[in-house]
Formats: C-alpha cells, structure tokens, sequence
C-alpha cells in the first residue's frame, strides 16, 4: 500500500494540479525524493541545497511535525500520509 502525500495549492504546479499524490519509501525523505521523480521540481522547493527541509516548510508524518521526530529520517509504513504545509506570515 502506497504513501500518500498532501499536496499545497502552491505546489499543485508540479503535479497536474493533484492534491494527493501516492509514493513509495521507508522513510520521509525516501518517499520525498520518490514524489520528486513522479514530480519533478517538488524536491528543490521543499528542501534546501543541502537538502533539509526548507525554513518555511512543514512536513507532516500523521499528526506529527518531522523536526521534533527525526527529520527526513522519520519512518513511515505503508497506508500513511506525509503533509507539506508552507508556513503562511503576514500581518500589520
């Protein structure tokens, strides 16, 4: 059974507007770069060149935000969803 992972509006460019997009991986990054060869360009938008998830990036395993699990390293079972949520600033 595959991971599914929550795609942003932002991001839907990458995937003929999908929402949802099913990869496979062990872990975060696993199924991170396995989304970024179905969808070429999302890899570089969600992490930076040292390739760490981006500043104003959140990555979802469940409910549970990977940077206070173990990164991209964080395991993931089949039947999971994976969210990338960009982090919304703004006001007066």
């Amino acid at each position: 059974m595959p991971i599914s992972v929550k795609i942003p509006t932002p991001l839907r460019k990458f995937t003929a507007n999908k929402d949802t997009v099913e990869v496979q991986g062990a872990t975060v990054g696993a199924a991170l770069r396995d989304l970024d060869t179905r969808c070429p360009g999302l890899w570089a938008k969600v992490c930076d060149d040292d390739g760490k998830v981006r500043r104003f990036i959140n990555v979802y395993a469940g409910d549970d935000d990977i940077r206070f699990l173990q990164g991209l390293e964080t395991p993931v079972a089949d039947g999971s969803d994976i969210s990338i949520i960009p982090a919304i600033a703004g006001g007066c």
